[in-house]
């Protein structure tokens, strides 16, 4: 007689679960945001990610994140040389983010996935969403890789991108060249006026850059966008921005060396390193002393990436803790069941939506922007920052609650959540900390007039959410009182202030979309959760009163739920 894997009191185990079919707001949620046509070819491709995600590349990404890259610096013959030497998972998850799905090329070429031409920004966050939800690591080159792309077409000579934007774009994994961005310094960190790399002219047209790199992620990309004093004058003023081959034109090794590579907290897949460039040949990308400016469209397309990887591991949390939920006994009853658990997942949920509203919100606000739009290119201005600084710290207290409530297991490192957890924490500290994006949506506010954009958004979200009459005045109140305060501490510099105005603004918008999505998407208790985020983000509230609420949660929770 065999033993069976079930018995009475194991942990329930998500391993293999569709991600993308147990999410039972997602294909509504996709199909509302892209043209039919679009959707229902993605549609099957969804699906397949979804699986992957819960099976395989699952697994894949538990055994690179245990297996860590290294750094090779001498070969046997005794040449010095500086390879990153990657497990064969993270080298198979790379083959199905690039090759497979083209997760860093379908914004700017057709024949990914079968679609004759480049994709909307919605259809790549949303394969992106699925992705990160079991590999968060490899997502990060993903996304420079396609950031680089954006700004070397934007701002790069034509002879510079038709050099190197097949390599880029590349399906096929043996010659596809991937991308970095070299940006933060030891001394500098934030600061990008305290630059102290040196980049100099030559006589040919090419530059060469001295100096180091303090925080290198991808670190052996084979192109670098790299922020370097090209002029003889402190500040912003005198930073230019450079193109970083990993090989000269000659061929040969380009000269920057990896020092070390970091042993960091999470993403521990992916090669993070310090690099010295020792005068490393380069190409000017842009106007010349104008480097910040051109990298913050790198940047802002980062810092956005960052919102939709910390959208996708809230979901797989709330994924895994639902799953729990619905299936573990306690005190005779289905945790599911019990109230203190309810409110929990009602709030894990809040959280977790909300980021994923505000994800599609904004590359709707993008997408209309690269046409051309003036008025989309001021709301991408402000939406960007405000889902950076809210989703990525969501994430840490979304996956923190997942992992309780798996309980003592969820500690182990054989299940999902430590990942979860030490992943989740990076996304307050890459493209800006917390309070750097914060202050951003100040800059937005004052700098880039984006204000009044948003305002014109909040009124069209609520004109599509066929709300009643009372409703439309609660929420028009608390959008009223989120801008003024906002629009008050951009007026008075109230740095203090950067961080609740930042909150105020991305709950308004996360309330207002959800009630619209409610409606459009046919998901009515979207609306919901919307209240939830009104009563509990966004309305005045006496912290020992009593809540009135469980007739939201139930919507919430009974909508989420899947069935054992």
């Amino acid at each position: 007689m065999t033993m069976t894997a079930q018995v009475v009191g194991a942990i329930p185990d998500a391993r293999g679960l569709n991600l993308y079919r147990a999410d039972r707001d997602a294909a509504a949620l996709f199909g509302f945001y892209m043209p039919d046509t679009l959707f229902r070819h993605l549609d099957p491709h969804l699906d397949r990610l979804g699986a992957l995600a819960g099976g395989h590349l699952d697994e894949l990404a538990a055994t690179a994140d245990r297996n860590p890259p290294t750094l090779r610096l001498r070969r046997r013959t005794g040449e010095d040389c500086a390879i990153v030497e990657k497990h064969p998972a993270y080298v198979e998850m790379e083959r199905l983010a690039y090759a497979e799905f083209g997760l860093a090329a379908l914004s700017h070429r057709g024949g990914v996935l079968g679609w004759p031409e480049p994709m909307l920004p919605a259809a790549k966050y949303a394969l992106t969403y699925l992705f990160v939800q079991a590999e968060f690591g490899l997502c990060c080159p993903v996304s420079m890789t396609d950031s680089l792309t954006r700004t070397l077409k934007r701002y790069g000579d034509p002879a510079l991108v038709e050099r190197f934007f097949s390599r880029l774009t590349s399906l096929d994994f043996d010659t596809l060249a991937q991308g970095a961005m070299f940006m933060t310094e030891q001394g500098a960190g934030s600061d990008v006026a305290a630059t102290t790399t040196r980049a100099e002219e030559q006589a040919d047209g090419t530059w060469r850059l001295t100096g180091d790199k303090w925080f290198c992620s991808n670190a052996d990309a084979d192109l670098a966008m790299v922020l370097a004093r090209s002029e003889p004058v402190s500040g912003l003023k005198g930073v230019s921005l450079f193109l970083l081959p990993k090989q000269r034109r000659d061929g040969l090794p380009n000269d920057f060396r990896i020092l070390r590579l970091k042993d960091k907290l999470g993403t521990r897949s992916m090669a993070s390193g310090e690099i010295r460039l020792e005068g490393a040949e380069a190409y000017l990308v842009g106007e010349r002393g104008r480097g910040f400016h051109q990298m913050a469209d790198m940047i802002n397309n980062s810092r956005l990436s960052n919102g939709v990887r910390a959208a996708g591991l809230m979901r797989r949390a709330a994924t895994e803790a639902l799953f729990i939920a619905c299936r573990r006994q306690a005190f005779g009853r289905p945790l599911i069941a019990l109230p203190l658990m309810r409110r929990q997942l009602a709030k894990m949920l809040v959280w977790t939506e909300q980021a994923r509203t505000m994800v599609f919100l904004t590359a709707d606000a993008l997408h209309r922007a690269n046409g051309g739009d003036p008025e989309a290119a001021r709301l991408t201005r402000i939406l960007t920052p405000l889902i950076k600084f809210r989703a990525c710290r969501d994430a840490r207290r979304v996956t923190g609650d997942a992992m309780e409530v798996r309980g003592g297991c969820g500690y182990i490192e054989e299940w999902s959540d430590p990942r979860l957890v030490r992943d989740a924490h990076l996304g307050s500290i890459w493209e800006g900390t917390s309070n750097i994006v914060a202050l951003d949506v100040l800059r937005a506010i004052t700098r880039d007039t984006a204000l009044p954009a948003l305002r014109t958004h909040l009124k069209e979200l609520l004109d599509a959410a066929q709300l009643d009459r009372a409703e439309r005045e609660a929420f028009e109140a608390a959008f009223a009182r989120a801008c003024a305060f906002a629009e008050a501490a951009a007026r008075e510099a109230s740095d203090t202030l950067a961080r609740q105005a930042a909150s105020g603004l991305y709950h308004a918008v996360t309330a207002a979309g959800l009630a619209r999505e409610a409606a459009g998407a046919g998901l009515p208790h979207r609306l919901a959760l919307a209240h939830l985020v009104l009563t509990h983000r966004l309305a005045p509230r006496d912290p020992l009163s009593s809540p009135d609420d469980a007739g939201l949660i139930d919507a919430v929770l009974d909508a989420a739920v899947t069935p054992a």
